[in-house]
């Protein structure tokens, strides 16, 4: 559809040094030409909002240069149903459109954004479509739109922002939302249109009476905090569930659960739902990553909102010489805050990396790039001895409220260790529990050296990041 749209009214910012700064809730893409595109919210820590969508392009996920805008403000429908003056957290897909789609046979590629005001939720999700991430993108309009509603039983109906699209083996797909009042849905999506599926949305979108399946809730106690969704596949089968809890300011942290099917249930490592309302608001999910100081290093805050980039890219021989065949490498794609300038807030690449039994971990390091990372597990750690040694550790679900020291020493006492090739081990900690771990190469930001990484989980949902120390 052909929407009207509100154009920006502030003066245009001097973008030139932005970089990986101003960048909020992102989402990357890769083209076939190898380059990657950048999506986040219209945020900005030192001046007023210019609406549309930031896109950025790299080359190499390290360094990042602003290419303008996605959209020329807010349009139309999206900014008369929310008041919206900036679009929030894209999500962007790549879609192989059928011959009797609307665009005809090809690559078509969906941007879902979000229009709100803090606080509020008058909401909406829209879509807007392009032959190529760097556009020209046009607006199709609202797909699916919220406001003030409380049911009898207390707990608000979803706020309709924060879209992650998952597309099924098969091809169907979900639209996964949600944020804060009333928890993380999932709706079915036509795969053809981009819409919701079968009319399952009554007038403008609204989801008074078909907010879809229920992922995750948090209660009161926690003022609802969980938000930013993404579902991405297990491998072996099953699915994984990212959420950001607590404040985006402050004490915003990740958390993983996992389940049979994409709208759940979610489970996290001790069996608990991520819809558990009664439970401890801060028990619920395996915390995977939270606000952290490296020893000399600056402080991480609020890291948060991800998507994951999955790519699959050529095995190297020992010697980084081409080999044949190919792997899967899975970037986690964040924000962060500066510790010391909470206002500040910036891009963040990580590692996600896969337990042996399918869990979900992220790397205490950020990614340095192909020339200084090792993306092929042939080439991971296979010996125990690669445990022994001193590391620099954090534990992101000892108190996600605070910017955590990491601490040196020794891994914790084991026995029975187990390597299960490929970068993967597992043991019995002191206390009895089961540990599964996964050690791979990486690079220490602080001290600018080639090191080990390592990302650990035990039965009881407790986390371990470390950092090989000289």
């Amino acid at each position: 559809m052909t929407a009207t749209t509100t154009p920006a009214t502030h003066e245009p910012p001097d973008t030139s040094a932005w970089g990986g700064r101003h960048v909020h809730d992102p989402t990357a893409v890769r083209d076939d030409d190898g380059v990657y595109w950048l999506f986040s919210t219209d945020a900005r820590s030192d001046g007023p909002v210019r609406g549309g969508v930031q896109v950025r392009r790299s080359t190499d996920l390290v360094t990042w240069e602003l290419h303008g805008w996605a959209l020329p403000g807010v349009p139309g429908p999206a900014a008369e149903w929310s008041g919206a003056e900036g679009l929030w957290a894209p999500d962007v897909v790549r879609v192989e459109t059928p011959a009797g789609a609307a665009t005809g046979p090809g690559t078509e590629w969906r941007m879902y954004y979000s229009a709100s005001t803090f606080g509020s939720r008058r909401s909406a999700i829209g879509l807007a479509v392009a032959p190529h991430p760097g556009g020209p993108w046009a607006d199709r309009g609202l797909v699916v739109a919220s406001e003030h509603v409380d049911p009898p039983e207390g707990l608000a109906h979803p706020n309709a922002i924060d879209a992650a699209v998952v597309t099924e083996p098969d091809g169907s797909q979900w639209l996964v939302y949600g944020s804060f009042f009333g928890g993380v849905h999932a709706l079915p999506l036509d795969a053809a249109t981009g819409l919701v599926a079968d009319g399952l949305a009554p007038e403008h979108g609204r989801l008074h009476d078909a907010p879809g399946r229920l992922l995750a809730r948090r209660s009161r106690a926690a003022d609802g905090a969980v938000e930013g969704a993404f579902v991405l596949p297990r491998p072996g089968g099953g699915w994984a569930l990212l959420v950001s809890y607590d404040s985006l300011a402050s004490s915003y942290h990740l958390r993983a659960a996992v389940g049979d099917a994409v709208p759940g249930p979610y489970r996290d490592r001790t069996g608990r739902l991520m819809t558990d309302v009664d439970a401890d608001p801060w028990a619920v999910g395996v915390p995977v990553l939270a606000g952290h100081r490296h020893a000399g290093g600056p402080g991480v805050l609020a890291p948060g909102h991800a998507s994951v980039l999955t790519e699959r890219v050529p095995a190297t021989s020992p010697d980084t010489a081409p080999a044949a065949g190919s792997h899967v490498r899975q970037l986690l794609v964040h924000h962060v805050r500066d510790a010391d300038a909470p206002t500040e807030h910036r891009l963040q690449v990580r590692r996600l990396v896969w337990t042996h039994d399918g869990w979900p971990l992220v790397s205490p390091q950020p990614w340095a790039g192909t020339d200084r990372e090792v993306d092929d597990p042939a080439r991971w750690p296979s010996d125990p001895a690669a445990l022994d040694g001193a590391w620099e550790q954090l534990t992101p679900g000892a108190d996600p409220t605070r910017v955590q020291d990491a601490v040196a020493g020794p891994l914790a006492p084991r026995t029975e260790v187990r390597a299960l090739g490929g970068g993967r081990f597992t043991w019995t900690a002191a206390d009895g529990a089961a540990v599964a771990a996964v050690v791979h190469p990486g690079w220490d930001a602080v001290r600018e050296r080639a090191t080990l990484c390592l990302e650990a989980l035990d039965d009881a949902g407790r986390v371990t990041l470390a950092t090989r120390l000289p």
